[in-house]
């Protein structure tokens, strides 16, 4: 598997008006982003991946997606299911939809 990494995006408007609508106050996942931008660049993990080799998926997502987790206190299928169906999640990882992710 290897890496081909691209810069994160930017949020979605439409992604930032349902977060924001639905966490009016706000929460970890949206602090996080707000507060400290992208935390990890997928730049950030090129050493670690060989030059040959289908694209995996985003080392710097995945690396949110656990500090998440870790943070919730969630089991692996419920982080699954959070990138998959939470609004604020999608906002911290800079996707408006999440790519098929499946707990382990």
């Amino acid at each position: 598997m290897s890496l081909r990494p691209v810069p994160a995006p930017e949020i979605p408007e439409t992604t930032v008006r349902v977060a924001k609508a639905a966490f009016l106050k706000g929460c970890l996942a949206m602090r996080v982003r707000d507060e400290l931008g992208v935390l990890f660049q997928d730049a950030d993990f090129v050493a670690a991946f060989p030059a040959r080799g289908g694209a995996g998926l985003s080392p710097g997502m995945l690396a949110v997606v656990s500090v998440m987790q870790f943070a919730e206190r969630l089991t692996d299928r419920q982080a699954a299911d959070a990138v998959r169906g939470r609004i604020d999640w999608k906002y911290a990882l800079v996707r408006h939809e999440a790519p098929l992710f499946r707990a382990g």
